[in-house]
């Protein structure tokens, strides 16, 4: 089950170089976006990203040692471990800005709902794989519908739109790869589009502004719809070349909120330009398209699942993060994946490159 020379061949070089090259992107955005702060470098945000680095780092190589297989065993309980703390950071958590999603362990951060998406990701594809060359019934999506309503509603429940929304495409994508029927499935995405205005009422009222000022920002112009507004004058002011490191007027001098997290890309496109920007994109790509041809050369179920899955949920989290900072999506509060500003969120993606990783050294193996 371990990491052996025959599978070291296999090692994906370029998609750990470009995770990394992401992370450096990252750091230097987070690092103008803050440096107003006027905080020691030990105190920092870039050095607590670095730190986050670090651990996400020895995650990651842990994650490739061990078989994926053997996280597919364990899948079922690292789902149920993962929702009894969603359930315990309802109770306990740190409430920060009205929202109750946090444990702080050490002057550390942990977001449980981080790392939800790949429990999910991997109790999905055990499923899908278990009923390999079985017939897909409807009845047999009752277990996968109540695997992603529960902590969908207690994502929900701190409140997290943004994260509770990305579970379901990758619910979709997997059954998707594991035969389930098509009409089914269709069926159930009808059936939670009409449940929409049901959804509305169970919104809290600033969710639910950042809906409306999404269809037009000018209506609160100096509350919910002043972040786009501000967002789309940094990314349009850029250029094509970009006002240069550090010199973007409105993240320096302040006019950007939330610059070192959701709005990171604004950061980027303002002293990057268009050139940068576009760059930083293409990086994602790559990654996005490296995991859909991992889990296209993978003859094993339950391997093809998990790097379809991690592809669909990094491809979701860029497109929406990008779109909500030019205007083309609401804001939902979904970090730009190695860029933003968060430890919890990085050390996540990173275990989630590993899994990609780990799959494509050994889909050969089963």
């Amino acid at each position: 089950m371990m990491m052996n020379r025959r599978n070291f061949k296999d090692f994906d070089m370029m998609l750990i170089g470009i995770t990394l090259l992401l992370f450096t992107i990252g750091i230097l955005a987070v690092y103008s976006a803050t440096i107003a702060k006027g905080l020691n470098f030990s105190e920092s945000f870039v050095f607590k990203q670095i730190n986050s680095l670090v651990i996400g780092l020895i995650i990651l190589f842990i994650t490739i040692s061990v078989s994926y297989q053997r996280f597919i065993d364990l899948s079922y309980f690292i789902y149920i471990v993962n929702v009894l703390l969603l359930v315990l950071v309802l109770v306990l958590g740190q409430a920060r800005l009205g929202a109750q999603r946090w444990f702080s362990i050490g002057g550390f951060a942990f977001q449980p709902s981080e790392f939800i998406k790949l429990s999910l990701i991997l109790v999905l594809s055990n499923y899908v794989g278990n009923r390999k060359n079985s017939s897909w019934g409807f009845g047999s999506l009752i277990i996968p519908c109540i695997v992603l309503a529960i902590p969908f509603i207690l994502v929900l429940l701190q409140p997290d739109l943004g994260t509770a929304l990305l579970l379901v495409p990758v619910f979709f994508s997997i059954l998707i790869v594991g035969g389930a029927n098509l009409k089914h499935l269709g069926l159930m995405a009808i059936t939670g589009l009409a449940a929409l205005p049901v959804f509305w009422q169970i919104l809290r009222d600033y969710q639910k502004q950042r809906l409306l000022v999404f269809i037009n920002p000018n209506i609160d112009p100096l509350g919910a719809g002043y972040t786009i507004i501000q967002s789309k004058i940094a990314i349009g002011s850029g250029g094509l070349f970009g006002k240069g490191w550090q010199a973007g007027t409105q993240n320096r001098l302040n006019f950007l909120p939330e610059r070192h997290t959701d709005f990171i890309f604004s950061v980027i496109g303002e002293e990057w330009g268009f050139v940068g920007a576009l760059a930083t994109t293409f990086l994602y790509f790559l990654i996005v398209k490296r995991a859909f041809t991992i889990a296209n050369l993978t003859s094993d179920l339950y391997g093809k699942a998990i790097a379809n899955g991690i592809g669909v949920l990094l491809a979701f989290q860029v497109v929406i993060n990008i779109s909500m900072t030019i205007g083309l999506m609401p804001v939902v509060g979904i970090p730009l994946p190695l860029i933003s500003y968060g430890g919890t969120s990085l050390i996540a993606t990173l275990t989630a490159i590993g899994l990609l990783v780990n799959v494509e050294m050994r889909r050969s193996t089963f």
